[in-house]
């Protein structure tokens, strides 16, 4: 088991939740159950997997939920480029969190290499 609030990734994909929140208060009426609600879902994923892959018992079952959390990464990314593409939200709100969304992503692959690495060296 891993503590989270010492985990870099979770306190970054807080942050992150944190950011795209604020950002999508900006979003139309009409999109509150559409665009936005799955925009809040996906960037909720993110945290949330991380910590329940954390309080999991095993490394495996742990770069499972990390798994889980890049794809929701990966699935914020698109919608957040949706919002642009749509004119919803302009291109220069979105740089900061579409950046630090990456920058998650890339911590996420490195993340799980390492419990991978684990994982095999615990097998022999």
């Amino acid at each position: 088991m891993h503590k989270i609030e010492d985990l870099k990734i979770w306190q970054k994909s807080i942050e992150l939740t944190k950011l795209v929140y604020k950002l999508i208060a900006t979003l139309p009426a009409n999109e509150k159950y559409g665009l936005t609600s799955q925009i809040k879902r996906s960037s909720v994923s993110i945290p949330s997997n991380i910590a329940e892959g954390a309080g999991r018992n095993s490394n495996k079952e742990f770069k499972y939920f990390l798994s889980i959390a890049n794809g929701s990464a990966y699935e914020l990314q698109t919608q957040l480029i949706l919002t642009i593409e749509l004119g919803l939200i302009s291109k220069e709100k979105t740089k900061p969190i579409l950046a630090l969304i990456v920058e998650i992503q890339k911590m996420n692959y490195s993340f799980q290499k390492s419990l991978e690495m684990t994982i095999l060296n615990t097998q022999y």
